[in-house]
């Protein structure tokens, strides 16, 4: 059922991954896993490459374009307090970035903390997981958002 996950691009490509937000010029938008933090997305590049250096400069300028881009539609529909936007690589060894939404109820705290800084169980509690049920709505709103945007910027 969930076979997607193990090639999160390759079910992108395929039309398989249901996380899928839009496709955008350096890759594809999708709604992350968890969801504890309302509208955190990740931009997984395509071509898959292992990191940005590994792009030519013209592929850069459009992957942090698109990582931008997600950033101005998580703010457009969450009104979070500000967007923070980490690329790593460490666990997924593939060019992707995570577009996070930081919100003023969040602990004081944890507010201040990389997203990674939250208790582990936030990554695996049902509560949060993605699904089209509960966050159906927020993943469409911004996917509208972001085609909207791409139209305008592109």
């Amino acid at each position: 059922m969930n076979d997607w996950k193990s090639d999160r691009i390759g079910s992108a490509v395929r039309g398989d991954n249901p996380t899928v937000l839009a496709k955008m010029k350096s890759g594809y938008a999708v709604i992350a896993d968890p969801q504890f933090l309302p509208g955190y997305c990740v931009l997984l590049g395509f071509p898959q490459v292992n990191s940005l250096n590994d792009l030519t400069l013209e592929q850069r300028k459009y992957f942090l374009l698109d990582m931008s881009l997600l950033g101005d539609a998580i703010s457009t529909v969450c009104k979070p307090i500000r967007v923070n936007y980490e690329i790593l690589g460490n666990s997924d060894a593939f060019l992707h970035a995570h577009v996070i939404p930081r919100f003023d109820w969040e602990d004081e705290v944890l507010k201040k903390q990389p997203i990674w800084v939250y208790p582990k169980e936030n990554w695996s509690l049902e509560q949060y997981q993605f699904s089209e049920e509960k966050h159906g709505e927020l993943k469409n709103h911004l996917s509208s958002v972001l085609e909207k945007l791409m139209k305008e910027n592109y």
